[in-house]
């Protein structure tokens, strides 16, 4: 069996290729192709969104493979029509979206994906910007390195709160908002959930309630998204919803940069709507220099770090490696982003 590993800078060709032979064993042939980001960033190649390189880079390293593994390489309509040999395409991300699926079942090729690899690093991570917005943190530390000691930071009006007793809402409850859920509960804070497709027993067994997302927003303090991007979720959080929010809330995006409009997002942290931002994903990546938010008050700013660990990449290789193995074994996958594929 032919096999390519297209690895990128994080989740490594070495890393792919080394977990794949690791589960199936010696034998079998590899191509390999490093793809560029993080060093440069992702973005859509043809119809495809989130993707690393260009289809000419693929279809030659593609020559003749039957498995690819991957994280970033794009796979169009253009790559399966000059693959016709392919027939399992294993994506080591929460879904998919380097992949055209129709083309995909169209060309016969399975395609998989790799839920949760990054839940516990992204869950920590959320978490820490949490925490990072409710006690200045991050802005306290920026001021004293500039030159500035705020002790006023101490008065009472401009003190930060505890977890502990605080209503935080999460807007989303998969593997990391379920994470983040229990975190936040053994602090001690009272967990509000809002999640259409959630399981209202596991909400109540994590110590969380289940409510709808406008009673979410007036009651939570602390409001944290974690709800996948689609074309219902776009723009969840709006001027209007960002109104209902107590005044002074914290605001914490580390999800996807979609679920929010952050047109009003300057003018509601300048007018004490919001009394802290902390974001991790952006409408663009990365932000323009002209970006609104750079000179607003009270604003965290990381670079779509929250799944950035060791563990997570070493996770992503181990999670699409088990699935060549599947594949290889005639066993069914685990993780199969288009099951119509399989259907006669």
């Amino acid at each position: 069996m032919r096999i390519l590993a297209a690895g990128d800078h994080f989740v490594g060709t070495g890393l792919l290729a080394d977990a794949v032979r690791a589960e199936i064993g010696a034998g079998h042939q590899f191509s390999e192709l490093t793809l560029p980001w993080p060093v440069e960033p992702f973005g859509p190649v043809a119809n495809v969104h989130e993707a690393s390189g260009t289809e000419e880079q693929v279809i030659e390293a593609l020559a003749g493979a039957e498995v690819a593994v991957t994280q970033m390489a794009p796979f169009t309509k253009q790559v399966f029509a000059a693959a016709p040999g392919l027939k399992l395409v294993s994506v080591c991300r929460g879904g998919p979206v380097n992949v055209d699926l129709a083309a995909a079942t169209e060309a016969g090729v399975a395609v998989t994906y790799a839920p949760g690899r990054n839940a516990g690093a992204a869950a920590e991570f959320a978490v820490g910007m949490i925490l990072a917005a409710m006690r200045r943190i991050s802005t306290s530390s920026a001021e004293l390195l500039g030159g500035t000691w705020r002790g006023d930071y101490y008065a009472y009006d401009q003190t930060g709160l505890e977890l502990d007793g605080t209503t935080v809402g999460l807007v989303g409850y998969g593997a990391i908002g379920a994470r983040v859920a229990k975190v936040l509960v053994a602090f001690g804070a009272k967990v509000l959930v809002s999640d259409p497709f959630a399981d209202p027993a596991r909400i109540s067994a994590d110590g969380a309630e289940l409510v709808g997302l406008d009673e979410l927003l007036r009651r939570s303090f602390v409001v944290s998204l974690h709800a996948r991007l689609t074309e219902e979720t776009r723009h969840l959080i709006d001027a209007a919803k960002l109104a209902l929010l107590p005044r002074g809330a914290v605001l914490v995006n580390t999800a996807r940069g979609g679920l929010l409009d952050y047109s009003p997002l300057p003018e509601a942290l300048r007018s004490g709507r919001l009394g802290a931002l902390a974001l991790d994903v952006y409408d663009v990546e990365p932000p323009p220099a002209d970006w609104a938010l750079r000179d607003a008050p009270n604003v965290i700013a990381t670079p779509h770090l929250a799944g950035a660990s060791r563990q997570t990449a070493e996770r992503a290789a181990s999670i699409v490696a088990a699935e060549v193995g599947r594949y290889s074994r005639g066993e069914a996958l685990a993780n199969l982003a288009n099951p119509e594929v399989l259907r006669p």
